[in-house]
């Protein structure tokens, strides 16, 4: 006869040990074969580099950056063909998934506001071109447009990659040199001209 002080809970440790069933090694199941899906005229499996391209294209067109007739032309998709994508209710999962990921992650606003912003020099120029504008509205124009066409030529000459080399001891301990600045790009000119001397 057991006490109730070696009863643990959620245990019976009655003498019925027959009537329960003896425990089994729990086997998850096999993930279901990737689906294929043709792609210019190849059957391609989604999981593969191209599918995974095509389904963040998808995704593309769910957050209305790629149009139907784009995605088609990209990937010589069929009416036939698109028919059965739209349908396939594992491409909508893998779709859904990777607009969520490109959400959280904000790849989809980043490239929808990089859609938007391809509209602002015509604007601009519009403001800038109005003569009815405002001057101050004219000038305002003309610095964003001059900031934007020079995007990507802000780093000066002074601003040198440098060398940087870090030895990671463990327990946070690390040796940290700095090995200076790069050495300037050498063009085929200087090369033949130190062969020269």
């Amino acid at each position: 006869m057991t006490t109730s002080s070696e009863y643990v809970s959620g245990f019976t440790l009655d003498g019925n040990d027959a009537l329960m069933p003896s425990p089994q090694r729990y086997t998850p199941p096999k993930p279901p074969r990737a689906e294929n899906v043709v792609l210019r005229g190849i059957n391609v499996p989604l999981d593969s580099a191209v599918g995974g391209a095509f389904i963040t294209d998808l995704a593309r067109n769910k957050e209305r950056l790629f149009s139907d007739e784009r995605v088609c032309e990209k990937y010589d998709i069929q009416p036939a063909d698109w028919t059965q994508i739209t349908q396939s209710k594992t491409i909508r999962l893998l779709v859904n998934a990777e607009h969520e990921r490109r959400m959280l992650n904000g790849d989809a606003a980043r490239e929808a506001a990089a859609k938007q912003f391809t509209k602002a020099p015509e604007i601009l120029g519009g403001i800038l071109e109005d003569q009815k504008a405002s001057p101050r509205h004219r000038i305002e124009a003309a610095k964003e447009l001059r900031a934007t066409a020079n995007t990507g030529s802000e780093k000066t000459s002074t601003d040198t990659e440098r060398y940087v080399i870090t030895i990671n001891l463990g327990n946070d301990e690390k040796i940290v040199v700095d090995a200076g600045p790069l050495p300037p790009k050498r063009t085929k000119e200087d090369l033949d001209a130190e062969k020269e001397r």
